[in-house]
């Protein structure tokens, strides 16, 4: 049981060996989110029925083997023996490991303590080698005596730090741990996460798989990204070897939105963590010929990893996920410290991409060739509509940032001239539409390409990836994750109501969903254009993507993004959350199956509780300055002493949309 209230795992099992013997098994462990390197387990057997002799062995492990790769691109590739052994010990209860990796040189401690308690005839023995430590536990029990360990764990790891300094360093943490006892870690946990709920709890009546399923997503996240420090937030955060432990987009395109409204000071780690990665990012864009900043696909210290060009360099959307990430947080926060220290350079340099990469025809209009959009299965494309408007966004905050600290512009080269050329960039942003169909392109010219054969694939030929070149998939109308779908939920402003309904009907019957990314946006896009029982199951897909296993892949770690994606598509989807500046606009509507919908959303130090019904909503201030908000268009003003409830209009009616073949959203 994996307990979200007090953030440990429990497990509990009873076993009867070959000789007849029973024994019950229970184990408590946690990784605490107060004290950064502790991890701790407790561990407890007892006999049951017989007298039984009980050995318990408590290792700590480097170098152990890797599951053999299986094909799929996105598993992580077997290492072998990636860490070079530098010191071991094993003094009484106490173990010790200190490795070094091979390629990057990194040290990497690991220390271990342990509290024995059991019969008086228990004994320990402890042994290390390079890489294994280990206590050996020995005890003879006799019906209902229990023989347990406390175990201690901490981390650390450096890449300046020497060995000596890395041993001492998880001995301290490890000190620190013993003082708090398993009792005070228990203790920290509970009242992190109790506050960590006040503020992020989603509550969701009549659907309680659903319930249960945005609460273990909001854990996963926040284990994920709340203690990061300036580090990645990998797209499996900590789960499992999936993506090689990359980051990618996903972070600040997915993750980030969920922790800006409810932890934000983990975002202004991850974002300083990118600003951290400028100078490697500078280097890129030099090495393409352009100015600015080029931000890597996937990366894990600021580098790029990807060595295929269509689907890495050329998806420079990464740099407007970045920028739009500092936007909404400097918006939701005001904390203009951070946007002067980090924001202001990160806004400038992917600006300057922006202006390099594109270009100015002979009408004037700004054009972005060459790219790859977020649907990776139309590379090297031009003016992808999603690119182009999340660029004009980024060209137009650069340019409003560097007025607001003339300083920071003046120090990194940033004059009157270039900051007018990134706003009439923007204003000329070419946006390709086809008005004989009257919706939006995906990409300049994709209306006019051929259909994929969606009669003749069959449902074992999923994901396409998989099972089909990437040339023949570049040059069909099949989309892999919402590209278009996205842009109308990102950059909202640019599509009224009609085109909305219009886009989202003519790409869902191209959409496979053959990433994860995928379902959290139609959700949104879905309960948006009326079709609320869609939105539902695309809701649940997303929700459920893990729980369920639904892409037969958590083998390899847990999917962060889509689990943030769960908050979104509730939040924003059946919520209508909508960010203009620093106002939130809501347009709440929920399906059939919700009774209530309730969460708490932080904005410029004040928390605002958000609740629907299917009949009305009611916003409520739970603390700090009045708040004027947006439902369903009209403005209002949120006081502490006055909730204000306004009803809520029929959704829109339109003709349900089709899905391709075998491609129904895949809920439960």
């Amino acid at each position: 049981m994996l307990d979200l209230r007090r953030g440990v795992l429990e497990r509990t099992c009873e076993w009867t060996s070959p000789a007849g013997s029973t024994v019950r098994v229970r184990s408590t462990r946690l990784v605490s989110l107060t004290q950064r390197a502790i991890a701790a387990v407790v561990y407890e057997v007892e006999a049951v029925d017989s007298r039984c002799r009980v050995v318990i062995q408590s290792e700590l492990v480097a170098n152990e083997s890797l599951p053999e790769p299986n094909g799929d691109p996105r598993a992580a590739q077997a290492l072998e023996s990636p860490l070079q052994a530098e010191s071991d010990a094993a003094v009484g209860h106490r173990l010790r490991l200190v490795h070094r990796t091979k390629r990057s040189g990194l040290r990497v401690a690991v220390a271990a303590d342990h509290d024995v308690t059991g019969p008086a005839r228990t004994t320990t023995t402890s042994e290390s080698t390079g890489d294994v430590a280990r206590l050996t536990i020995t005890s003879v029990l006799e019906p209902g005596e229990r023989l347990g360990v406390q175990k201690l764990i901490a981390h650390g790891w450096s890449a300046v730090r020497s060995r000596p300094a890395m041993a001492d360093q998880v001995e301290a943490a490890l000190a620190a741990a013993s003082h708090s006892g398993w009792a005070g870690l228990l203790e920290d946990q509970r009242v992190y996460l109790d506050d960590f709920w006040s503020r992020a709890d989603v509550e969701v009546d009549g659907d309680e798989e659903i319930q249960q399923a945005v609460r273990f997503a909001l854990f996963h996240v926040l284990q994920a990204g709340a203690r990061a420090e300036q580090r990645a937030i990998p797209a499996k955060g900590l789960t499992g070897s999936g993506y090689d432990g990359h980051a990618f987009w996903d972070t600040e395109a997915f993750v980030l939105p969920l922790l800006t409204y409810t932890a934000p000071d983990a975002v202004a780690e991850a974002l300083r963590w990118r600003h951290s990665t400028l100078d490697d990012a500078r280097q890129r864009a030099a090495q393409l010929g352009l100015r600015g900043a080029a931000f890597p696909w996937r990366t894990i210290d600021g580098s790029e990893g990807s060595a295929y060009w269509p689907a890495g360099t050329a998806a420079f959307h990464v740099n407007a996920a970045i920028a739009d990430a500092v936007v909404r947080y400097t918006a939701a926060t005001g904390n203009a410290r951070f946007e002067h220290d980090a924001g202001v350079e990160l806004l400038v340099e992917t600006a300057r991409l922006w202006r390099s990469l594109g270009h100015h025809d002979h009408r004037g209009a700004f054009h972005i060739d060459g790219v790859t959009g977020p649907d990776e299965y139309s590379a090297i494309v031009d003016d992808n509509t999603y690119t182009n408007l999340m660029a004009r966004a980024n060209l137009l905050a650069a340019s409003d940032a560097c007025e607001r600290h003339p300083e920071q512009a003046a120090r990194l080269g940033v004059d009157d001239e270039e900051s007018a050329a990134w706003r009439d960039a923007a204003e000329a942003t070419y946006i390709p539409y086809d008005p004989e169909l009257g919706v939006h392109e995906q990409h300049e010219g994709f209306t006019r390409s051929q259909h994929w054969d969606f009669a003749g694939t069959g449902a074992d030929q999923y994901p396409l990836l998989l099972h089909f070149p990437y040339f023949d998939l570049y040059r069909k109308q099949v989309v892999k994750q919402a590209d278009l779908v996205l842009a109308m939920y990102t950059c909202g402003s640019h599509f009224d109501e009609e085109h909305v309904a219009r886009n989202f009907a003519y790409y869902e019957p191209l959409t496979v969903r053959d990433s994860s990314l995928s379902a959290c946006v139609q959700a949104v896009i879905a309960a948006q254009a009326g079709h609320m029982r869609l939105a539902y199951d695309y809701t649940a897909e997303a929700a459920l993507m893990d729980l369920a296993d639904l892409e037969h892949n958590t083998r390899d770690g847990l999917h962060i993004a889509s689990l943030a994606g769960t908050w979104t598509a509730l939040v924003a989807g059946f919520g209508g959350l909508r960010r203009d500046g620093d106002t939130l606009r809501f347009a709440p509507r929920l399906p059939e199956r919700f009774s209530r919908l309730a969460f708490n959303l932080q904005l410029l130090g004040s928390r605002l509780r958000v609740e629907i019904g299917q009949q009305k909503a009611t916003y409520t201030l739970l603390a700090g300055e009045p708040l004027t908000i947006c439902h369903h268009g009209v403005p209002l003003t949120v006081r502490a002493d006055s909730p204000a409830a306004r009803t809520i209009p029929a959704p829109p009616s339109h003709p349900a949309p089709h899905q391709p073949p075998h491609r129904e959203p895949n809920a439960l």
